[in-house]
């Protein structure tokens, strides 16, 4: 469904990203893994248009994003919940969820009723500012404010940081309902490696910009944990 090809990318005279792949299976959720700074923010931004890419290939569905605005790789099927949520905070539940709307290609303009479904404390608290909820409800609404634009991949960057574990639970079991039943693409940024498991099917570890191993969660061993992703 998504295919990154020999991307390259720079912060001024930095180069972050190096000749990186990445292949995301259409039904699948795969899980971007790495240590801090090493490049894996900066991936899902050039995947949504949010920084420009120097050289190599990003295809949607066998369809060029290259040339695509960011508005525009959303309206295509890209849903995106960026690290820290970053939703609107002086905006109520439901204004922030009707953000989405405009995208969706099906010209619908209410807000979806299993959004409520999947995340019924949005509807108890439809009035309230987005900055009036806690971190926990907030990642909700992001995923929320993601799923209202009708997504055929939904990318996470880090939905568990900075969530109390009740919630983190809810949020595993929202993606495993979103991947499993409805069978929604998932690209997942995540190094909770006990989430990664209960929820990945497919892992890909970056180290310095550079795509070093793939393959199934099942495949994930000690080895590669210990050699990419200890601490």
């Amino acid at each position: 469904m998504l295919q990154v090809q020999g991307i390259n990318q720079f912060y001024g005279a930095s180069h972050i990203l190096w000749d990186l792949d990445l292949q995301v299976r259409e039904g699948r959720c795969t899980c971007l893994m790495g240590r801090n700074g090493v490049g894996k923010t900066t991936l899902l931004k050039a995947i949504m248009g949010l920084l420009p890419v120097a050289s190599g290939q990003i295809a949607f569905k066998g369809r060029d994003l290259l040339g695509q605005s960011a508005e525009r790789r959303a309206s295509l099927g890209i849903g995106y919940v960026p690290q820290g949520r970053q939703i609107f905070p002086l905006l109520s539940v439901e204004e922030n969820l009707q953000i989405g709307l405009p995208a969706r290609a099906d010209r619908v303009r209410q807000i979806p009723d299993f959004i409520f479904e999947l995340f019924p404390v949005l509807r108890e608290m439809l009035h309230r500012r987005g900055g009036d909820l806690s971190g926990g409800q907030q990642q909700q609404l992001a995923i929320g404010r993601a799923l209202v634009t009708d997504p055929s991949l939904l990318i996470l960057d880090e939905p568990t940081e900075g969530i109390q574990p009740n919630v983190v639970q809810e949020i595993g079991e929202i993606i495993r309902t979103l991947n499993r039943e409805i069978g929604l693409t998932v690209l997942l940024v995540e190094q909770k490696l006990p989430f990664a498991h209960k929820v990945a099917d497919d892992f890909c570890i970056l180290e310095r910009g550079r795509s070093v191993a793939t393959g199934e969660m099942a495949a994930l061993g000690e080895e590669l944990v210990r050699q990419y992703l200890t601490v």
